[in-house]
């Protein structure tokens, strides 16, 4: 039977290549494909189960593997036993480099998604930046793909230079139509460098004052303090002068009260003390200093200056509310009026004895 086997695949012949060719090149391609394919099952699994965010970005990718790929890929590779002439050879090599450059493309391609994913996810990864990480994984995908192309391109006996001296001039028609969002885009970039702020923070600029709730590629989405979401873009955000309340650590307060004129000059010299001692029982607060700053038009005016301990604003107006509320008090017990705008008009007495002889005599 062997030997009936052996006669037949040596002496018959298909499009006048031999059998054994035949039953050479059908067994690397199937059996290339069953072992490649069940080995990256296989690792994909185990991978898939690690502790390692590597090692899992490694297990996703290679879970896209397509059979039909690799198949292909080991068909080409079988396709040398059967003698072919130098032209099939080619065409066949051009099909070979295709399937396998989309399959590298496909492995790369979900690697770098799944590594930016289990990076941002990942337990103890908070000087991660999502937006550079976001930009990084973008532009590393459009990379990869455009090697692969420009890989195969050369390989079918595409001339390269050509090609990307036209996609040159193409790039730059394409970059001067979308200025606008590709300025967006590397606002983008330069927010995830150099953070200005991050998402969760606190920012005011212009009249807009809000929450960073998301930072994207084009626009930065903004929470504001009465609930409905502001869109800017990013370069139109950068533009501007930017507070980030989220990174102060305390807060500076100046504020000034007025006394009203009839206030004695001992009387006066006490009030500086009687600020101290009120700033001194209020929580969070260090005075910096207290002074009788000016005489004003209608006033006596006294400058206070006081930092606030905690960043937070409601924590600041119940310092400032506690402190209004002391001098209120401390001023009802020494009997001091608080000033307000007031003008006294001086009438010259001969100018009235006069008015009044006019209105006499009339």
């Amino acid at each position: 039977m062997f030997e009936t086997f052996h006669q037949w695949a040596v002496h018959y012949a298909f499009l006048g290549i031999p059998a054994w060719r035949w039953l050479m090149g059908s067994g690397t391609a199937l059996v290339g494909t069953l072992v490649v394919s069940t080995a990256i099952r296989l690792m994909s699994r185990a991978l898939s189960r690690s502790h390692l965010s590597g090692a899992r970005a490694v297990g996703v990718a290679a879970s896209q593997t397509h059979i039909w790929l690799v198949f292909i890929a080991f068909l080409v590779l079988g396709a040398q036993a059967l003698g072919l002439s130098d032209r099939a050879n080619r065409y066949i090599d051009v099909i070979g480099t295709i399937a396998i450059a989309v399959q590298l493309g496909l492995w790369a391609n979900s690697l770098v998604r799944s590594w930016t994913s289990l990076s941002l996810t990942a337990e103890g990864t908070q000087s991660y930046n999502p937006v550079v990480l976001s930009m990084m994984s973008w532009f590393a995908r459009i990379m990869i793909w455009a090697t692969l192309l420009l890989a195969a391109l050369s390989v079918a006996g595409v001339n390269i230079t050509a090609f990307v001296a036209s996609l040159g001039v193409g790039g730059i028609a394409v970059a001067l139509a979308l200025q606008n969002i590709l300025g967006d885009l590397f606002a983008s970039m330069s927010i995830g460098l150099d953070k200005p702020f991050e998402i969760g923070q606190f920012i005011t600029f212009g009249d807009v004052a809000g929450t960073i709730v998301h930072v994207g590629v084009k626009t930065t989405r903004i929470r504001s303090l009465s609930g409905e979401e502001i869109v800017v873009g990013n370069a139109k955000l950068l533009n501007n002068t930017l507070h980030n309340y989220a990174r102060m650590q305390e807060r500076r307060i100046v504020f000034t009260f007025g006394v009203t004129f009839d206030t004695d000059e001992p009387t006066l010299a006490t009030i500086p003390a009687m600020v101290r001692s009120i700033a001194q029982d209020t929580a969070d607060v260090r005075l910096d200093r207290v002074h009788f700053k000016a005489i004003g038009e209608s006033s006596l005016d006294f400058e206070v200056v006081y930092y606030v301990t905690s960043p937070d604003f409601n924590r600041y107006m119940d310092a400032q509310q506690s402190i209004n509320l002391g001098l209120v008090a401390a001023f009802a017990e020494k009997n001091i009026q608080f000033a307000f705008p007031t003008r006294t008009l001086v009438i010259p007495a001969p100018l009235a004895i006069s008015r009044a002889t006019e209105s006499e005599a009339a």
